[in-house]
Order: C-alpha cells, then sequence, then structure tokens
C-alpha cells in the first residue's frame, strides 16, 4: 500500500486546469504541493469547456514544460469575425495588440497534458479525494480532511488553495460574513453542440441576430463547436438536428456565398450563464481560485483564462516566500486578481450584452447594439479595445 502525504506547504483542492497548472507551476519552483480531486482520472479529464487561450495562458503552459501538443496540434487564431446585419466584420488581433493572439485548444486536452506530466515527474496527485472540509483556516496550519479508498484522512498544510469550482468545498470553509458576493443571472443559455464536420470557418463567428446570438467555434480541424441562444430551461432533447442546423444558418446569414455546413450532432447541452465573483479571494491561510472565486458568461472566452492567470499569481507569490520569506505577494493576491477579474467580467457582459437579444427587447435597445457593432467596425480604437480584452491583458 502506498504511503500518503499527511503534511504540505501547499494542499490544493481541484484537478481541473486550475489545480493542476498551479501544481506544475509549483513544482517546477520546487515548492511543496498535494492536489486532490474527487472525480476519477477519466471523468476529470472528459469534463467538457473552454476552448479558447489567450497568450498569457499558453505561455504559461510553455513555461511549465506542457504545451507541445498545444504546439503541434492547437489551432492558432489571428481574430474573430464579427457579425450582424447580414454583413460581417473581422477583428485582427496582432494588428491591434502588438501581435498578441490565441489558440484553440480543448480544456479536455490541457487537462490530458498536464494529468501525464503530474503524474510522471510532478507533486502527488490523488484521484477519488472526496474533500470533505477544510479546518483552522484561521490558523498556521490549516487541515484538508478527506475520504480516500473509503479511508478518512487529513492533510496539513501551510496554505490551502481551492481550486474546486463554483460548488466546491473549500470555500464554505470560510465563516459567515467574512466574503461578499456580486452576481448577475442572465436571461437566456446557451444550446451548444458538437457535431463531426469540419468547421465552416477559419476563426470563430459570433453572429448577432434578432432571432437571438449564435457562436461558430471548432474543437479540431474535423470537429465544429457551435452555440445558439436559447431560454432558460430550454430542454436540449425538444431540438431535432434538423432543426439546429436551420437555426444555426438563420443565424449566421449574410449577403454573400459563404455556406455553414452541416454533419451529425454528437453532443447536445444547455449551459445557464451567469456573472459571480467572491471578495476577497483570501482569508487567513486559505486561498480561492478560478471558478471558485469568480464565473463569466462564456462569451468573452475567459473562463480558463482567468483561473490560469490566478495560479500564475499564485505561484509567484508562493515562489517568492519559499526564496525571500516574504509574504508580501502572497498578501497582496486578492488586490491583485481582481483588478484583472473585474476587467475580464466587464469584458464577457459586454460581449454579452452587445450580441444577445434579452426576452422582450426593445427597439432602442437594438438599435444601441448595433451602434456599437458598427463603431467596432468603423473605429480602430474600438476595435483594439475588443482585441486587447480578447487577446488577453497582461497578467499582473
Amino acid at each position: 500500500m502506498r504511503t500518503l502525504p499527511t503534511r504540505t506547504t501547499v494542499g490544493i483542492v481541484g484537478g481541473g486546469p486550475a489545480g493542476l497548472l498551479l501544481a506544475r507551476l509549483l513544482h517546477r519552483a520546487g515548492v511543496d504541493c498535494v492536489v486532490l480531486e474527487s472525480r476519477d482520472r477519466a471523468y476529470v479529464e472528459q469534463r467538457q469547456r473552454a476552448g479558447i487561450l489567450e497568450q498569457g495562458t499558453v505561455d504559461a503552459l510553455r513555461a511549465c514544460g506542457a504545451a507541445d501538443r498545444l504546439d503541434r496540434e492547437g489551432l492558432v487564431h489571428d481574430g474573430v469575425e464579427l457579425r450582424w446585419d447580414r454583413r460581417g466584420h473581422r477583428i485582427d488581433f496582432p494588428s491591434l495588440t502588438g501581435g498578441r493572439k490565441v489558440w484553440v485548444y480543448a480544456q479536455t486536452e490541457v487537462v490530458k497534458d498536464l494529468i501525464a506530466l503530474q503524474l510522471a515527474d510532478g507533486a502527488p496527485l490523488l484521484f477519488e479525494a472526496q474533500v470533505t472540509a477544510v479546518t483552522g483556516a484561521d490558523t498556521g496550519r490549516p487541515v484538508v480532511h478527506y475520504r480516500h479508498e473509503g479511508v478518512e484522512r487529513t492533510l496539513e498544510c501551510d496554505y490551502v488553495v481551492g481550486c474546486d469550482g463554483f460548488h466546491g468545498v473549500v470555500r464554505q470553509a470560510i465563516p459567515d460574513g467574512e466574503l461578499r458576493t456580486f452576481e448577475r443571472v442572465y436571461p437566456y443559455s446557451w444550446f451548444g453542440i458538437l457535431a463531426d464536420v469540419p468547421p465552416s470557418c477559419d476563426e470563430l463567428i459570433y453572429a448577432h441576430s434578432p432571432r437571438g446570438f449564435a457562436l461558430h467555434s471548432m474543437r479540431s480541424p474535423t470537429v465544429s463547436r457551435l452555440y445558439l441562444q436559447v431560454p432558460n430551461g430550454t430542454d436540449p432533447a425538444a431540438w431535432t438536428d434538423e432543426q439546429i442546423w436551420d437555426e444555426l444558418e438563420a443565424r449566421f446569414a449574410i449577403d454573400g456565398d459563404w455556406k455553414l455546413e452541416r454533419g451529425p450532432i454528437t453532443q447536445k447541452a444547455v449551459l445557464p450563464m451567469r456573472s459571480f465573483v467572491t471578495e476577497p479571494m483570501r482569508w487567513g491561510r486559505v486561498l480561492l481560485a478560478g471558478d471558485a472565486a469568480h464565473i463569466v458568461p462564456p462569451t468573452g472566452a475567459k473562463g480558463l483564462n482567468l483561473a490560469a492567470s490566478d495560479v500564475i499569481v499564485l505561484a509567484r507569490a508562493f515562489t517568492a516566500l519559499a526564496r525571500t520569506g516574504s509574504t508580501a505577494e502572497l498578501d497582496a493576491y486578492s488586490d491583485t486578481c481582481l483588478r484583472r477579474v473585474w476587467r475580464a467580467e466587464h469584458f464577457s457582459w459586454f460581449m454579452t450584452t452587445t450580441l444577445h437579444t434579452a426576452p422582450g427587447q426593445s427597439e432602442f435597445d437594438t438599435r444601441l447594439q448595433l451602434s456599437q457593432l458598427d463603431r467596432i467596425a468603423s473605429s480602430p480604437h474600438a476595435a483594439a479595445e475588443l482585441a486587447e480584452n480578447y487577446a488577453g491583458l497582461p497578467v499582473f
């Protein structure tokens, strides 16, 4: 029977991209850590989430040796296309941002790469380790309580980092009244599909339509990922494949010879949309990162990238603590990250409210949306603002 660690410097709860990237960065810096993930490996590696990586996220993956397959198989995108009023306009990222771009590389693949590295030569990574509580958050030695292989266990830590998502246990360890939360729930959802058909575009298409928003993305040169705005509570089974393709075609329509390619739909899911921020992102020896601290609507492609920027800041702070004994960067963690979080929240809100049609929306509000899209198409300054935020602002 293998001996499991009972003591570590940084206990990381959650083996998604945030927790795994943090563990990898800490391992490369020589900082001791342990990752506890409640699900099994197969589940974690198949969790479908984001697929757009900012320049800064790619740079971090390269720096920790986790980008070999990304560099071989990832799709580099230099821009996106906006569509409205049956016309399209391309936003060129490199020319507007000093050379920055984005990559299409699914979260499932990022996670697979990080898991393989972690199991090969990284810090301990335990699957099916169900964390039940975190105690002593306000002391010098918080303790993570978890169940693994039918046995109740504990992990004593100098610090605990919650990368366990919106419904995770770690945020619950912080007493009531110590956190403020800010939230917005949107009056529509995304109906997402995966289809075994080559993408009908070279770069993502964001479409504003009187019928509602639509997005054309991709997972690979042979798999398309597409989304439709739908009412909250929509049942995916109520839509036939033909209805889905017809609706997508109507919302992407432009004057010209562009054609939406159709193919077998392999997956359907409806995704509710919300904005959520917790302040602060630290209490005592407990720190929050990724979805445990903030959620954005997916329109701006910020979720995974915000999580990555959180743990990049955290890794720097823990490295500075190990090398110099100074807690200054760790003490500044929440304020440092929240500046970028709120910027990403605003951008995601802007993209969402500019491109979606709200239930009962007035013609006045629609005219404002169209005016904003016209402004982006006609002003390099407005286009640059969109491009800089989409390609990713620097990590502080």
